[in-house]
């Protein structure tokens, strides 16, 4: 992706980013407002020059070698998490690289990430599959006990909560159900795992559907290209 773009650019975005939030956030009864992680699996070094002078803070990665390639040029501008497909053989490369996974989805790589996580451990999101379709990563909802069993029994692989991705979708209103499911499974777990993890995070909207998530309790908001394109696409929402 070769738009040229300014810091400027993304500062205009990303308020009306969080304008849209605002407006969510009354009409869900929230106080708390939620993180904005900006994807950043399209910008070149350029761009993230940009990302870094408007004011962003929080950016995320697909893949463990663009992670290196990025964090070898802007270091701990960000801080950094890595929401893509982890596969078992790159946790080496991304657990100390990261402050956050959001995409932890088998036992086998819970076990892999408690190997390579520092003394102090490691934190995750597990990824639920609500929607069910068969082209997404994710545990069944039945599945997810099984995993944070699995996080605890590790002694270094701490949830923090959950992450999904919903369909995608001309009508943010018809992947609302994917969102509510998603904080009904937390807030159900969460009462029996206090004890171990708090599970407060949820990770869950995109450029797309924000609005509709941050109704439904999301508290990390990933958007990416909303704020580098030239078409309008971060507009303002009203919700209707």
């Amino acid at each position: 992706m070769s738009v040229r773009i300014s810091a400027s650019g993304i500062r205009e975005r990303l308020e009306i980013v969080r304008e849209n939030i605002a407006r969510a956030m009354e009409r869900g009864g929230r106080r708390e407002w939620p993180r904005i992680l900006v994807a950043t699996k399209y910008y070149g070094p350029e761009q993230i020059s940009a990302l870094r002078e408007a004011g962003v803070g929080l950016v995320g990665e697909n893949r463990a070698q663009d992670l290196v390639q990025k964090q070898e040029l802007f270091g701990d501008a960000f801080e950094w998490h890595f929401i893509g497909h982890l596969q078992r053989r790159k946790a080496r490369i991304v657990v100390p690289r990261v402050t956050l996974i959001h995409s932890v989805d088998s036992v086998r790589l819970i076990e892999e990430i408690a190997r390579r996580a520092p003394e102090e451990g490691a934190d995750v999101l597990l990824q639920v599959n609500v929607s069910g379709e068969e082209s997404k990563y994710g545990v069944e909802p039945g599945e997810v006990e099984r995993l944070l069993e699995a996080a605890a029994a590790s002694g270094k692989v701490r949830v923090r909560g959950f992450m999904t991705l919903a369909p995608l979708v001309e009508d943010p209103e018809n992947v609302r159900y994917v969102f509510a499911q998603l904080r009904e499974i937390r807030d159900r777990l969460r009462r029996s795992w206090r004890p171990h993890f708090d599970l407060s995070e949820l990770s869950m909207g995109m450029s797309n559907d924000y609005p509709v998530a941050v109704e439904e309790g999301s508290t990390l908001v990933r958007v990416g290209r909303t704020l580098i394109e030239e078409d309008g696409s971060a507009r303002r929402q009203d919700g209707s």
